[in-house]
């Protein structure tokens, strides 16, 4: 007699079964997407939370690290105070979702003329077949409670031939402790130009858990810049995902930058359709006290002629830790493929942690593809050159910080948000400066 083997679940998970079961006659969306979150969820609870036998997240024990879950937010807050700006003096647009859902009244859509935004929720209600298309391969855990538990979030389609110069940018923001799925699709068409910017904010000493999955397709000769920053709140979990197919003769860069939550994972997956497609991605971390942050990231190159540059740079203070698992696919027919990635942490304590998984998984025999990694603390040859000049020894290492993450930020080339960025970078280190003194 064979016996059904029994699943033993976390508390969290038992959490998270109760929650579905409550709220699924609630979440929005057609039969049709009412019948893809069952199935989700399903292919959830097979898989359970992400644990370390899970190769893919084998650094980030959510099963662990998740004892609890908050509240699901399952509907529009009227919360209208919204935290300080992130990005103080950059223009662009805000579409700004709150606790999930998005909230045109808070939001500025001048500068955009053209683009077509609209709720998510509009097109769950419509059962929209691109919901769920660019993610349905990912066998990822965490993307298919996104998918089950989604409430809302933001489309954004950039027509054809549509260049917009002032940037758009997504503003997550949860207001209280509760657990949020937000799903944003975006649309970029043949020829276009576009600037997409994610944010991520949340209050502090809030244990609150943000779920965040995007969906992205890129057109043909289309040229994208997007950036995330994430700064949630310091007792927060953040899980972001950020799936785009990028078409032929595409440039996509990409730079993500991390300093907030007490648990994250930011994981992006690029997939080539056209030949001589192009992406860049940087990334810059910046960790303290007993931060937990993994970057994940796939390339799949799946035809000729593509090229991507992967350039990953983190700075790790007190017991914090760093991850990133970055891997780049040559299909068989993806003949003169050029794939090169490095990564680089700066370890400022000795007790801090940095752990790195590159991957190269080649099918194909006329590529290039390479991939490096460091680790170590900061050269005492220079900065002993620094003292000598009579700089203080704060002021010495914050340059030699911010010279050392200045060529991941640099890497996205687009000026205005780089130098957002840097700052951000630099009132990290001025407070850590602040801290040590």
């Amino acid at each position: 007699m064979n016996a059904e083997p029994r699943i033993l679940r976390t508390q969290a998970e038992e959490t998270l079964a109760l929650e579905f079961a409550a709220a699924r006659t609630q979440l929005p969306g057609s039969p049709a997407i009412a019948a893809a979150r069952e199935n989700a969820f399903a292919a959830f609870q097979k898989q359970g939370l992400p644990h370390r036998r899970t190769e893919a997240w084998r650094y980030t024990d959510l099963r662990a690290l998740l004892r609890t879950v908050p509240p699901l937010a399952i509907g529009p807050t009227a919360e209208t105070s919204l935290l300080a700006d992130p990005l103080p003096g950059l223009d662009r647009a805000r579409l700004v979702v709150v606790d999930g859902s998005f909230r045109p009244e808070l939001s500025d859509l001048a500068g955009i003329d053209g683009v077509t935004i609209r709720p998510l929720v509009d097109l769950l209600q419509e059962g929209d077949a691109r919901i769920g298309l660019q993610v349905a391969s990912l066998n990822d855990a965490m993307v298919s409670l996104n998918s089950a538990l989604m409430l809302g979030g933001v489309a954004i389609d950039v027509p054809a031939g549509v260049r917009i110069e002032r940037a758009i940018e997504i503003a997550h923001v949860t207001t209280s402790a509760v657990a949020s799925h937000v799903h944003n699709l975006v649309t970029v068409g043949d020829d276009a130009f576009v600037r997409i910017l994610e944010t991520h904010v949340g209050p502090a000493g809030s244990a609150y858990q943000a779920n965040i999955v995007t969906e992205a397709t890129a057109g043909h000769r289309a040229k994208v810049v997007w950036a995330k920053l994430q700064s949630e709140g310091d007792a927060s979990v953040h899980l972001g995902t950020l799936a785009v197919t990028i078409g032929t003769e595409t440039a996509f860069d990409h730079l993500t930058l991390m300093i907030g939550a007490a648990i994250s994972r930011s994981q992006t997956f690029v997939t080539y359709s056209g030949e001589n497609a192009r992406a860049g991605l940087f990334g810059a971390t910046m960790l303290r006290g007993k931060q937990h942050a993994d970057i994940a990231l796939s390339v799949d190159h799946a035809v000729p002629n593509g090229a991507s540059r992967e350039l990953f740079k983190a700075v790790m203070d007190g017991r914090s830790e760093g991850v990133f698992q970055g891997r780049i696919i040559v299909r068989p027919d993806a003949q003169k493929t050029d794939g090169r990635m490095m990564t680089q942490g700066l370890l400022l304590s000795e007790d801090a942690s940095f752990f790195v998984k590159p991957e190269l998984e080649i099918f194909a025999d006329d590529v290039q593809c390479a991939h490096g990694a460091t680790s170590g603390e900061i050269d005492e040859d220079i900065l002993f050159y620094l003292l000598s000049r009579g700089l203080p020894r704060a002021e010495a290492e914050t340059l030699l910080v911010t010279a050392f993450l200045a060529e991941a930020i640099e890497g996205l080339g687009d000026e205005a948000i780089g130098e957002a960025f840097e700052q951000i970078s630099r009132n990290w280190l001025a407070a850590r400066g602040q801290e040590a003194a």
